[in-house]
This record gives structure tokens, C-alpha cells and sequence, in this order.
């Protein structure tokens, strides 16, 4: 399939609408969508017509994130260079960077599963509406990877240190969820959202962010929580307690602690999870969105680069295997030592034929643009 119909584009007047069209395989980001997706992004943001891009997909997922089978295969079967890998993630993550810096109004539509890589072409954009259909998640701990695409930017954003849990848990949110936390900016229920788009398209000459947000904010609905939500506050009374801790294994002591004193399932499916998770993702997880809290998105993409070539080797047995049974490397928490983590966000060698990852400058930018959480 040629990438021009993976991506379908649709021109409304002032209005540029692209629909992810990988449906099969959940709208996953493959090269030339990303290469197209960045050409698309950059040829709105020059024409003075365009005032509004939407982004949306087809299916029942938004985009569960990049497609990095083509690659794990290459590198871990073949025996390819990871320059294989560092060449996917790079074009991947300038576009996640474009996007965090777009000077025009991108509205994403998670009208389903949001994983990875579709958050990072989405929550970087300046509108995220989410509806009841939206299940979101970080997954990579799981997957022996850990939060990229400017994760530990947006996760570290999050009140208190519910980016912690979602980032090391893998935690599955829905939409009333991710418009509590602050991952979505508005909730419209699935039904509504042709005639928000056909609303949308009406954009005229006036100010186009002004007349997006009245038109989002006339269509979005305020959802109740469900019971058993993470979002309750006296659930993130025990994340913060929680998650707030400064190692891992300090974090799992004290949810084991809660645990112990007051028992509920929440607890001990955080606790499983956690046990589940690749330890050396983990601790890098741990360090990256810690960090991120006082780093800017080209930052946190920068420095992600480096953890994501030298992590790719971890994902064998979940993702190319698909046995859900991998055997980790360190075993355990504590065999993951300090020095083995530094490791990770230390510049690779030049001699390696290793490059730093180039962003494009993004200039007389006001600061509304740059700060979208």
C-alpha cells in the first residue's frame, strides 16, 4: 500500500484533516507515514490557508505507535547496525518535535487506542479530544523499551506523580481519565464528532485558535469517573505516597506496605504489573520522566534517542516472539545497578558512528506554542 493512501487527506476550505489508514494494524507508524506525515505538517504550517489541521484514524484505533517489527527484525534477526534503528526513531521523533513546536492548531481525535507513538503525535498538539471510546496507555516497560516520543516531557507534566504510575505501569487510561489528568483538553462522545469536524471546518479568517477552542468547548461533555478509577483521590493520595519515592524498589516497598495495611485489588494489580516490567526499563523509566520534569521537549527527545538504540536488543520475546515470556536481562531490580543505568544516558561514542539527534530550529516561536500542557 503506497503511503499516500496510509495516510488519507482531506482539504475543507482552511481545514486539513488526515486520517491514519492502517487500520488492520491499528493506524502503527511506519517510515513513510512519518516521512509523509512531516512533509503534510510542514507544507500547512507554510501555507497562510491553512488554519486548522485535524488528525484522526481510521478504525478502532487513533495509532498504537510506531511499527518497529520491520526494525526489532532487521537489528535482532538479521543482524543489522543499529544506525537501522536510530534512523526510524530519529524521523519519528523530529516529527514528534514539529508537532510539539507547530505555530498552527493541530486537534487530534483519539477516538480509540492511543499507545506509544500515537501519543506522541497527539499530546504534543495543541487541542486532544478524547472520547468514550479512548483507551490509552504507555506500554513499553512491558515491552523491555520505556516512554519515548517526549514521554518524559508530558508524563512528568502530570499533576502529582501520576505520570510516574502511568509511565512505569503501563496503567490503561479512558477518556474521562485522560481529560481529568490532563492528557485530553476536551471529551465529546463519538456520536457528536462529524458535526464538531463539520463546525471545525467553518474557521474563517478570525483568530483560528480562539475560534477552535469556542467550538471545542461548546461540543465537550464532562464524564463522571468510573468506580474503579486511578483517579480518585484517594487513589492519588497512594500514588504520590508511592510514586514519589526516589528508587524502585522504594516504590514497590511502599505500594507492598499499603498493601499490607489496607488491601484492595488496585494495589496488587499495580504491584503485579510492576513485578512483570523489564527492571532495567524501569530504572531508565524512572530516571527519564525524573529528569523530564526540568527538561524542554527537544531535551527530553535528544537525550531519548541515545536509551531507545541501546535498549532495542530488551524486546525480542514480547515483540518479534510474541510469547509474552521474556527473560530479562538483569533478572531483578536490584542486579540493575546505578552505574548500569548511567549507562544509558551517556553520549554514545562518535567513533561508533554515532550522531546526536539534529531538530529543526524553530524560531520567534510565542510561548503559547511551545508550552501545550
Amino acid at each position: 500500500m503506497a503511503s499516500e493512501t496510509q495516510v488519507l487527506v482531506d482539504d475543507k476550505s482552511s481545514v486539513r484533516i488526515l486520517t491514519l489508514n492502517r487500520p488492520k494494524q491499528l493506524n502503527a507508524l511506519n517510515s513513510n507515514m512519518i516521512t509523509l506525515l512531516m512533509q503534510l505538517f510542514l507544507e500547512y504550517e507554510e501555507d497562510p490557508n491553512v488554519k486548522i489541521v485535524i488528525l484522526k484514524g481510521q478504525g478502532r484505533a487513533f495509532c498504537v505507535g510506531g511499527d518497529p517489527l520491520p526494525v526489532f527484525r532487521d537489528i535482532v534477526i538479521q543482524g543489522k547496525s543499529w544506525r537501522v534503528g536510530a534512523d526510524f526513531f530519529s524521523e519519528q521523533y523530529k516529527l514528534d518535535h514539529f508537532m510539539a513546536t507547530y505555530s498552527k492548531v493541530q486537534i487530534s481525535i483519539l477516538n480509540g487506542i492511543v499507545m506509544g507513538g500515537g501519543a506522541g503525535i497527539s499530546v504534543h498538539g495543541r487541542f486532544r479530544i478524547a472520547t468514550e471510546k479512548t483507551v490509552f496507555a504507555m506500554p513499553e516497560t512491558e515491552l523491555g523499551l520505556f516512554p519515548d516520543v517526549g514521554a518524559s516531557y508530558f508524563l512528568s507534566r502530570l499533576p502529582g506523580f501520576f505520570g510516574e504510575y502511568v509511565g512505569l505501569t503501563g496503567a490503561r487510561l479512558d477518556g474521562a481519565e485522560m481529560l481529568a489528568c490532563g492528557l485530553a483538553t476536551h471529551f465529546v462522545p463519538s456520536s457528536r464528532l462529524n458535526a464538531l469536524e463539520a463546525d471545525l471546518c467553518k474557521v474563517g479568517s478570525s483568530d483560528p485558535v480562539t475560534f477552535a477552542s469556542a467550538i471545542l468547548n461548546a461540543y465537550t461533555k464532562h464524564p463522571k469517573l468510573k468506580q474503579h478509577s486511578a483517579y480518585y483521590r484517594q487513589v492519588l493520595d497512594v500514588i504520590d505516597r508511592c510514586f514519589s519515592r526516589r528508587t524502585m524498589e522504594e516504590i514497590i516497598s511502599a505500594l507492598e506496605k499499603e498493601a499490607t495495611e489496607k488491601p484492595n485489588e488496585w494495589i496488587s494489580a499495580t504491584i503485579r504489573a510492576l513485578k512483570k516490567a523489564s527492571p532495567a526499563s524501569l530504572k531508565i523509566s524512572l530516571r527519564s520522566i525524573r529528569e523530564g520534569r526540568f527538561q524542554g521537549v527537544g531535551q527530553c527527545l535528544i537525550q531519548i534517542i541515545t536509551t531507545t538504540c541501546l535498549t532495542m536488543q530488551g524486546c525480542r520475546a514480547v515483540v518479534i516472539d510474541k510469547d509474552r515470556n521474556p527473560k530479562w536481562e538483569p533478572r531483578s531490580l536490584e542486579e540493575m545497578k546505578d552505574n548500569m543505568v548511567e549507562r544509558y544516558f551517556e553520549r554514545v561514542d562518535e567513533e561508533d558512528g554515532w550522531e546526536d539527534l539534529k531538530l529543526s530550529p524553530r524560531k520567534n516561536l510565542p510561548a503559547l506554542i511551545i508550552a501545550k500542557l
